[in-house]
């Protein structure tokens, strides 16, 4: 039989595990500075799949993260908030030996990073981009006015819980500029991946997007950041783009006119182009 030609220190972990009995799928490929994609709701390191081969292929190592409880990463009960994600990637960071990255976040995912970044004060991360985060704050509140009152997001979980398929199928209606901005495969694809969440993390996850503030999180991070946010977004409204931009030192905003919440698919060519533009700065 034909041996090999990978050695097999070159085979890189498809699995990380961040505590006992609880491993992450990771998308681990390419070689140079490293870029990490964190996942939106309801999906996984997937959603990616258009950034992964222009990262590789202009020099980057991309590295993508499944949270705990989606996509093909383990769904334990117990906890679901930005502090267990959070956690969970600095172990994913620390066992890779990763440093100087560039810290991808869309939706709850750029949630997720602030607070990462808030909380680890950066660790292995020189870079920030946040692409349709669910920040400073995803639901309204007295001195805050921006994107969907409370009860939209009660609605959200209680569905889950009585129809999730449907859940899911509101939420692609919603996901992009029209409802003809991405193909009817795309969006099956897409659905595909919202699927093989566990049903107790997408409700804990909206308990988290609900209620959780970062605007204490915000005023921590001083690392270069860019703010990528589509106009015309449905989920995370251009309101709460502004409103980082604010916040955040040393930041800037790139907005893309046409693009929904997806602007990863609806406006690829120049999101790759942003997201390398500032790697390389």
């Amino acid at each position: 039989m034909e041996k090999s030609l990978l050695k097999p220190e070159s085979i890189r972990a498809e699995y990380i595990e961040v505590e006992p009995n609880v491993r992450l799928h990771i998308t681990d490929a390419g070689d140079g500075r490293p870029i990490v994609l964190i996942h939106g709701w309801p999906l996984s390191d997937e959603m990616y799949e258009y950034q992964y081969s222009t990262l590789i292929n202009n020099n980057f190592r991309a590295i993508g993260i499944t949270l705990r409880g989606f996509g093909k990463s383990d769904k334990p009960y117990g906890v679901y908030d930005y502090d267990v994600f959070a956690g969970d990637i600095k172990k994913v960071l620390s066992t890779l030996d990763i440093n100087d990255a560039v810290l991808v976040g869309f939706s709850m995912g750029g949630s997720i990073a602030i607070r990462y970044i808030s909380k680890y004060n950066g660790a292995h991360v020189s870079k920030l981009v946040l692409c349709g985060a669910a920040a400073p704050i995803w639901t309204q509140r007295k001195n805050f006015k921006y994107n969907l009152p409370k009860s939209a997001v009660d609605e959200l979980i209680e569905l889950n819980y009585k129809d999730r398929p449907q859940l899911l199928y509101n939420f692609a209606k919603i996901f992009s500029a029209s409802e003809t901005s991405l193909s009817k495969g795309v969006i099956s694809w897409l659905n595909g991946i919202g699927l093989s969440a566990s049903s107790y993390a997408t409700s804990q996850s909206l308990i988290a997007l609900r209620d959780t503030d970062l605007r204490p999180d915000l005023k921590r991070i001083t690392i270069p950041t860019m703010i990528m946010h589509g106009k015309k977004d449905k989920i995370c409204s251009f309101d709460l783009a502004e409103q980082m931009k604010q916040a955040i030192l040393n930041s800037q905003l790139v907005s893309f006119e046409k693009g929904g919440h997806s602007i990863f698919l609806e406006e690829r060519d120049k999101f790759n182009s942003e997201l390398i533009k500032f790697a390389n700065k």
